[in-house]
């Protein structure tokens, strides 16, 4: 039964999450309007809201006038969902589990954006950052994140400096530096730059398939990377740490 609440939990957040993937872009209010069809405007009604089920339930067609609902409003809730379990089979039902859950609940947005309009707003960049130093069970975990966090941000602020420097053009922009602190407080150190690592080889190949002379089609959104790695490296922190250990003793 606690599984099943939590994956509830983790849909219903999917769902809000969706309405920031589409009106945070605009600056628009999440909270006002009301849920409708963006085709002819209707309100939706509680049961048009149902987390994956309305949308199978409709056959993904709005209820009003039929026009059809994007596969992204499921995929997100049942991705959202899947977080927030996995989350809970590695912390437990903690307060720790929810607040990192909903660091990821975030990036999930955040990827999709930036994938979509090749933007990060900052409010939700914020939003993870904080719930990434926030979750914590003890004063000292606090000031260990608060403290990881600042070193992974001033350290790619400075990487950014010279790296804009030696390529006379932006190297990076404020929102990777904002993502690092973020990877910073939830990882520590040394895996987070284990997870910055894994992001670059995770970008390559998808860097490379993408490639064009079009120097702006070049610009591949990258938090969608380093939001995998974050996740990647954190499910496995055991076997990571271990492994690193054996190289560098």
């Amino acid at each position: 039964m606690e599984w099943i609440m939590v994956s509830i939990l983790g849909m219903m957040i999917g769902s809000f999450l969706n309405v920031l993937i589409l009106r945070t872009p605009r600056d628009e209010s999440v909270s006002f309007p009301a849920s409708h069809c963006m085709s002819c405007n209707t309100p939706l009604k509680a049961w048009h809201n149902v987390p994956v089920f309305s949308w199978l339930f409709l056959r993904g067609k709005c209820a009003f006038c039929g026009a059809k609902i994007s596969a992204q409003y499921p995929i997100i809730e049942l991705l959202s969902g899947i977080l927030f379990v996995l989350t809970a089979l590695k912390f437990g039902f903690t307060f720790q589990a929810f607040g990192i859950a909903m660091v990821f609940a975030f990036l999930l947005a955040l990827s999709v954006i930036d994938f979509r309009y090749k933007m990060v707003p900052d409010s939700l960049n914020l939003l993870a950052l904080t719930f990434a130093i926030f979750s914590v069970v003890s004063v000292g975990e606090f000031v260990t994140h608060f403290t990881n966090a600042l070193l992974l941000a001033g350290g790619f602020s400075l990487m950014r400096f010279y790296l804009s420097y030696a390529i006379k053009k932006e190297a990076m922009g404020e929102a990777d530096i904002m993502i690092a602190a973020t990877m910073g407080a939830v990882l520590g150190i040394k895996l987070a730059l284990v997870a910055v690592f894994l992001s670059a080889i995770l970008a390559l190949p998808a860097l490379i398939l993408t490639r064009t002379d079009d120097e702006e089609s070049e610009q591949l959104p990258f938090i969608p990377f380093l939001a995998i790695a974050l996740w990647i490296v954190l499910m496995f922190d055991t076997q990571v740490s271990l492994y690193l250990e054996t190289i560098y003793g």
